[in-house]
């Protein structure tokens, strides 16, 4: 790999590793928004909504965008809008604008990682998986340490300081990227020649709103019920009224042309789509915990927040040694024994958080966070190594695709169940049931994993192209 092709993978690392990161810190920072804008739990979790359902939207167009403007120019791009989401954030004069920038910072972030892998195929061609890996690196290293720095900074210089550290980050890629990264080939003529009705129906414009307002209309039906102690008339329609724009918008994503998710292609793959069921369940697991212990530390366990960065490091760190020994372990044997003993850890953490309580000792927690580390170690491995056994290669793409909505999905789901259980005010109570309903959820899970193997859908060592999906 020559000077300046080492030059580039740093460039477009420092910029990938933003979404993950800010995913990240934000989970020690809830308690802290919570006290500063007198939010329940309820309204808090906004902040972590719209950034999930901003990226999942925003990642899928901003990744047709770049086949017409080209991907430099979406790189470039992206790291502006970060750099002002970044920049403003802190400034918000209330919770409202707050969510505004937050959703901004996703869109600019998500304009980095959907285009950020793809420059590094098409422009490093020597070395290329050791290149691969490198970014791996720099995206699952983010999301490790991402809670330690959130917890370091606000115990220095307040939740501010969570966006303004993106502001180096963004402008050393910039810099980097902008001296790096070849020019993009000539397309002005083929975005001049695109009406804007075929833009539209290129990115699917009429899906993604459905979607949007679906699943919108459908969390503040659900919120406002559980936030108000009470179900009344009103969040009932809301909530009806979400289901109906969810469910237009699969009957509209089963005729569409360009569909902004391709339902069709999970009728056609029952194997396929079994794997992304397991995997929105896996994400709805490990974000739960991801998003729900450090408030039960800081709120119900008094932890500052530096204290708790510290103890969510073990969670990162256990899953960054897992990863490497997941991936030989599956070279040998196939996803599935590493899937089960994964969703055996994860039932085994959920039932150690029922066992929490206000005198458990700091190891007992750190025990809890190994057994969810290690597991989202095995599962970053083998669930894609799922994938690609279930899924037929000429649609591998697309299958990628559909397995990042399902991370998005489990992420939103984690984020819904955590507001539903805890609701105006987070209790050590509240994360017992939390810990309860993970259980159940991830004993599902392992008997999902065994069930598939023992009804002959998927089997490991079996070629993808002869399996019957």
């Amino acid at each position: 790999m020559n000077v300046r092709s080492r030059w580039l993978l740093i460039s477009v690392g420092l910029g990938v590793l933003l979404n993950p990161l800010n995913s990240s810190m934000i989970s020690v920072a809830i308690a802290r928004l919570q006290s500063v804008y007198h939010l329940d739990f309820t309204g808090v979790s906004w902040i972590i909504f719209s950034f999930y359902i901003a990226s999942a939207i925003a990642q899928p167009v901003m990744g047709k965008a770049s086949d017409l403007f080209g991907r430099r120019k979406i790189f470039l791009a992206g790291l502006v809008v970060s750099f002002v989401a970044s920049l403003l954030a802190p400034l918000s004069p209330n919770f409202e604008w707050l969510i505004v920038f937050r959703i901004v910072q996703a869109i600019g972030t998500s304009m980095i990682v959907s285009v950020g892998m793809a420059i590094v195929r098409i422009h490093i061609t020597e070395k290329q998986a050791t290149a691969l890996s490198v970014m791996s690196i720099f995206l699952s290293g983010a999301a490790a340490i991402g809670p330690f720095i959130g917890g370091v900074l606000i115990h220095w210089w307040d939740w501010h300081a969570i966006f303004f550290v993106n502001i180096p980050f963004v402008v050393m890629s910039y810099l980097l990227a902008w001296r790096t990264i070849p020019k993009d080939e000539f397309r002005i003529s083929v975005a001049r020649g695109m009406s804007l009705r075929k833009w539209f129906d290129l990115i699917d414009a009429s899906g993604i709103l459905l979607f949007t307002v679906g699943l919108v209309t459908l969390l503040i039906g659900v919120l406002s019920a559980k936030s108000s102690a009470h179900v009344s008339f009103g969040h009932i329609i809301v909530g009806l009224l979400g289901l109906v724009l969810l469910a237009t918008f699969v009957r509209h994503e089963l005729k569409a042309t360009s569909p902004f998710i391709p339902l069709r292609t999970f009728a056609k793959y029952p194997s396929m789509t079994w794997v992304n069921i397991e995997f929105i369940l896996v994400n709805l697991l490990y974000y739960s915990l991801f998003f729900g212990l450090p408030s039960y530390l800081q709120m119900v366990r008094h932890v500052s927040e530096f204290h708790t960065g510290i103890l969510m490091l073990s969670l990162g760190l256990c899953s960054l040694v897992a990863s490497p020994i997941a991936g030989r372990w599956i070279d040998k044997s196939g996803p599935r024994p590493a899937l089960l003993v994964s969703g055996i850890l994860m039932t085994l953490g959920s039932v150690w958080i029922v066992t929490l309580n206000q005198t458990s000792s700091v190891i007992s927690v750190c025990l809890a966070l190994a057994a969810f580390g290690v597991s989202n170690g095995l599962n970053s491995v083998g669930m894609q190594a799922a994938l690609f056994k279930s899924s037929p290669k000429e649609i591998i793409g697309v299958a990628s695709g559909l397995f990042m909505t399902s991370r998005y999905l489990g992420t939103i789901l984690s984020s819904l169940l955590i507001a539903s259980v805890m609701g105006d005010k987070f209790s050590a109570e509240g994360f017992r049931l939390l810990g309860v309903i993970l259980t159940v959820i991830a004993l599902s899970l392992v008997f999902m994993i065994w069930r598939r193997r023992e009804t002959g859908q998927l089997k490991d060592g079996e070629d993808v192209s002869t399996s019957n999906v």
